[in-house]
């Protein structure tokens, strides 16, 4: 006996399979078109600002699932505090003053700083 006859499943639109990887790139290309964030922006634009700043993912060392959790956590006080009242902003921090690209080069030995004249 073939089970899934017997399951009384309802019929939606959507499909049963999330297909992620293939569907975020659709979905996320919908809501750029659509300026999705800039319309949130434009709509809390009066309210009291909250910016909490994005830091770099990985100034030193390579990327791993501490940077993800932090990235999503901020991500959800980013989105808590807009739809709690403020203005709040994504606003990436990406000055590292060239700290992964001096890591980088003296792990791999390419540089001795202690030999670099630092003026």
């Amino acid at each position: 006996m073939d089970y899934k006859d017997t399951l009384l499943m309802p019929k939606t639109d959507f499909p049963m399979r999330g297909n992620l990887p293939n569907r975020e790139p659709v979905m996320q290309e919908a809501w750029d078109s659509q300026k999705i964030y800039e319309k949130v922006q434009e709509r809390t634009a009066s309210r009291p600002m909250f910016v909490l700043h994005d830091g770099p993912p990985y100034a030193n060392g390579d990327i791993h699932m501490g940077h993800a959790l932090n990235k999503i956590l901020k991500d959800f006080i980013v989105r808590y505090k807009s739809m709690t009242g403020y203005c709040a902003p994504y606003v990436p921090g990406w000055d590292t003053h060239g700290l992964p690209i001096e890591t980088a080069l003296t792990k791999k030995g390419k540089v001795d700083r202690k030999k670099v004249d630092g003026s």
